[in-house]
């Protein structure tokens, strides 16, 4: 998996707007259990003796960072650096006038509040906390509208207004897993809001405006003199199951072993299409565990020739890259990747006589081996023309129905379309796949073709497929899509002598059951 999900665990929206009399302001409304989260700035809708109204709206959101941490704790997700953490919203439709070019400022809260129980966002009768002026029952805000920490903020743009928000928020994630007690900060979630120039003008040198609510009106010499009013997000607790608010982590968690494909080195190819990766997984009872003595430490491995299915004569001395940093060494090092899976990056010279057959062997040290594998090296294909590669792909291993609690494998078998099998091929029950190392997944909901895991190329891996000597594979955790509903996976592959990703026209549908 490269993908984990967690719905927001508390949200509400806080505002010092009018109520519909124009005098008295909703600042003591509650709105944690309505269905949309809303931000705006309205400058001017009162004026008095001293100065023109501000009425503002923020919002707060939190999720369950505990979980997160015991997801990390669990190797379920991988430690810091080696993740990246998105917060995502989703804009709701309203028929009321929409903002545009304008920029929310994502901001930790740094203090506890309550989410509340109120609804009424348009005349604000509601009563409760979190509130305006007080983050719960017993604690004011120390600051009016909520106290926010300076550090780790986020600025998102949206120059039409429509958009949805995803902003990397790693920073205070990690922030929050570390804990106050280990220099991080304590979770209290994100304060959303427009930015200081954007939120309405008021001075307090103007005194009180005539409503007698100035205590609850911000000190902003800078702000706008011109409303923004109004963006909406869907809450936690829409009705819409891809709508909800969620932090996101995503992360390259992709195996790419060649020990199917693994190719000798041509003085044609830059050094680093020379490097092929080999994989050890050390399942123990039919689960991945870190092997003793190891851990998450290095390994070495050492090539040898094959005879008679054994490895022969001396190790192979091996070129300088990947794992070899000295010339002509004969040990690889091998670094962890995972849970119980280690791997190493080597290249081979086929020489005047290439080897037909190589025998890996891992090693703690010198004297304890751990593995031994085999592959077959062969010649890097060479193309005096632009080759058009057009595949045909399968699922081998598709079920009808998954349960939300299931980690599913999808496997995939490609082949040439054009692929014209040998006698024997047909007669061999493991027929060869080609293996793509640049392939990458989607998953859309079939009845309104929602993509609810669109594709993740470029720099995000998150949605990369695996390969080993198998082929393509993805793991997916099920609890990600909603129930009682079919779904449909797409898969895109890198074609390099165009320089562009090919949707294939296979597609691989299942139904998620509670």
């Amino acid at each position: 998996m490269a993908i984990l999900r967690y719905t927001a665990s508390a949200d509400n929206t806080i505002t010092n707007a009018y109520e519909a009399n124009l005098v008295t302001r909703g600042t003591g409304s509650n709105m944690g259990f309505a269905d949309s989260l809303e931000v705006f700035s309205i400058y001017g809708q009162e004026s008095g003796s001293n100065g023109q109204s501000q009425e503002l709206s923020r919002f707060l959101i939190q999720f369950p960072i505990n979980q997160v941490s015991a997801d990390r704790s669990a190797g379920t997700i991988p430690a810091s650096g080696s993740v990246a953490f998105y917060l995502k919203m989703f804009n709701a439709e309203h028929p009321f006038t929409l903002p545009q070019d304008f920029n929310l400022v994502v901001a930790p809260v740094s203090q506890s509040w309550s989410e509340g129980t109120g609804l009424d966002m348009d005349n604000y009768q509601d009563l409760g906390k979190s509130n305006w002026m007080s983050a719960s029952n017993t604690t004011k805000w120390t600051e009016v509208g909520g106290d926010y920490l300076t550090a780790s903020n986020y600025n998102v743009h949206f120059p039409i207004g429509i958009e949805n928000l995803e902003v990397d928020v790693s920073d205070a994630v990690e922030s929050w897993i570390k804990g106050k007690g280990s220099g991080g900060y304590t979770n209290y979630g994100f304060g959303i809001r427009l930015t200081a120039s954007q939120e309405a003008y008021f001075s307090s040198s103007l005194g009180d405006i005539g409503d007698g609510n100035s205590g609850s009106v911000i000190q902003n010499v800078s702000g706008a003199t011109q409303s923004y009013y109004t963006k909406k997000f869907f809450a936690r607790s829409t009705e819409f199951f891809f709508k909800r608010p969620v932090l996101e982590a995503r992360w390259d968690s992709r195996v790419m072993d060649d020990r199917e494909n693994f190719y000798f080195s041509s003085a044609l190819a830059p050094a680093a299409d020379n490097l092929n990766r080999l994989y050890f997984y050390n399942y123990i009872r039919g689960r991945l565990v870190n092997i003793p003595g190891v851990g998450t430490g290095n390994l070495t491995a050492s090539f040898y020739s094959s005879s008679a299915g054994d490895p022969t004569g001396s190790a192979i001395r091996l070129p300088l890259g990947g794992g070899v940093t000295t010339a002509l060494s004969t040990n690889a090092t091998c670094s962890y990747v995972s849970t119980g899976i280690y791997s190493c990056s080597v290249s081979l010279t086929a020489g005047a006589n290439p080897l037909q057959a190589v025998h890996d062997v891992w090693r703690r040290d010198a004297s304890t081996e751990l593995f031994t594998g085999s592959f077959y090296p062969e010649e890097i294909p060479k193309y005096d023309y632009a080759p058009t590669f057009n595949r045909v792909t399968s699922c081998t291993n598709l079920k009808k129905t998954y349960s939300t609690t299931d980690t599913a494998r999808f496997r995939f078998f490609v082949r040439d379309r054009n692929w014209s099998p040998t006698i024997y091929v047909v007669a061999t029950a493991n027929n060869p796949t080609d293996i793509i190392q640049s392939a990458s997944y989607s998953i859309y909901r079939v009845t309104d073709n929602l993509a609810v895991v669109p594709y993740g190329t470029g720099s995000n891996y998150s949605t990369y497929l695996s390969y080993d000597r198998e082929g393509n594979y993805f793991d997916f955790d099920m609890s990600m899509l909603e129930p009682d509903y079919m779904y449909e996976i797409r898969l895109s592959y890198y074609n390099d002598s165009i320089g562009s990703w090919q949707e294939q026209p296979q597609t691989f549908k299942f139904r998620v059951e509670e």
